[in-house]
């Protein structure tokens, strides 16, 4: 009936969404008619096992999980207390502006843009190359990771594809989705050289703009302004789609082209009435810092 993927910490006591700290939106998923009584189950079960601290974040604020969490909360012995966490950037498809006669939406740095184009596709004119099938992705994976790690060591970072783990867990990833055709794996290319890079999601009209790369050879020009760009006049061309979701990060470059936002919530279920009381105050008190 559903799946609620969560984690102990080190010591054992507080629980978390499974990889809250790199998911963009986590969530309980069951259908709508069974998520009130899954909720409910779920935090039964939490509180049955004696976890007194529970932290869901990035839980959607529009998910119905959220209606669902007071009343579980109360029934199961909880205090529950909610603030943002997150405001996702999204770019709503229906809401672009477009020239009357044409097709293509007017996009920010449009000249900038043709421009880039233009110097990077001196040799061959640049182009989209979409891999959607595990055999399409399965060759070229390995040279976006590549392709990761050396745009981190160019910047004098580390990326989290130097490790093995998440390398597997990418290319399991990639294999689970490409099948009902919810990854897509985006190049940006110039002939055979490949100019930038996107591992992302489609799935039920959304196109996720997830795990982005570039070459750094190409920095001068924009690629990864360019790529993105490129993908969302290619996705407002299909009718299947309505939103390009830029997920978490706060990135100039998102702002440009964002016309709407996601908010997710970070959610705290507490069995003690003091530290959820010293939850909010010290939220509060946050606020009011912020604001003076």
């Amino acid at each position: 009936c559903g799946v609620a993927a969560v984690a102990t910490d080190a010591e054992g006591s507080r629980v978390s969404f499974l990889c809250a700290t790199t998911g963009d939106y986590c969530d309980f998923l069951s259908l709508p008619e069974h998520k009130t009584a899954f909720v409910q189950g779920v935090l039964a079960e939490l509180r049955t096992q004696e976890f007194d601290d529970t932290t869901l974040t990035n839980l959607p604020a529009d998910s119905d999980t959220v209606a669902a969490l007071p009343c579980a909360s109360t029934q199961n012995g909880y205090h529950c207390f909610a603030r943002t966490a997150y405001v996702c950037a999204q770019v709503a498809l229906s809401k672009l502006e477009r020239r009357p006669g044409e097709n293509k939406p007017v996009l920010p740095g449009k000249k900038m843009v043709r421009r880039s184009l233009s110097a990077m596709g001196r040799e061959a004119p640049v182009r989209l190359d979409q891999a959607r099938s595990w055999d399409a992705i399965e060759p070229i994976l390995p040279q976006f990771m590549q392709a990761h790690v050396a745009r981190f060591l160019a910047t004098g970072r580390i990326s989290n594809m130097a490790r093995p783990e998440r390398r597997v867990f990418l290319t399991e990833l990639a294999r689970l989705l490409s099948g009902p055709g919810w990854l897509t794996l985006t190049r940006m290319m110039s002939g055979e050289r490949v100019i930038a890079w996107n591992y992302g999601f489609q799935f039920q009209g959304a196109w996720f703009w997830y795990q982005p790369t570039f070459d750094s050879e190409l920095e001068k020009y924009s690629p990864g302004f360019c790529l993105l760009a490129k993908l969302i006049e290619e996705a407002a061309e299909n009718p299947a789609l309505n939103t390009v979701d830029l997920g978490l990060g706060a990135e100039e470059y998102k702002e440009r082209f964002a016309n709407q936002s996601r908010e997710t919530l970070y959610v705290t279920l507490r069995t003690s009435g003091v530290q959820h009381a010293r939850e909010i105050l010290r939220y509060r008190a946050a606020e009011i810092i912020k604001l003076s």
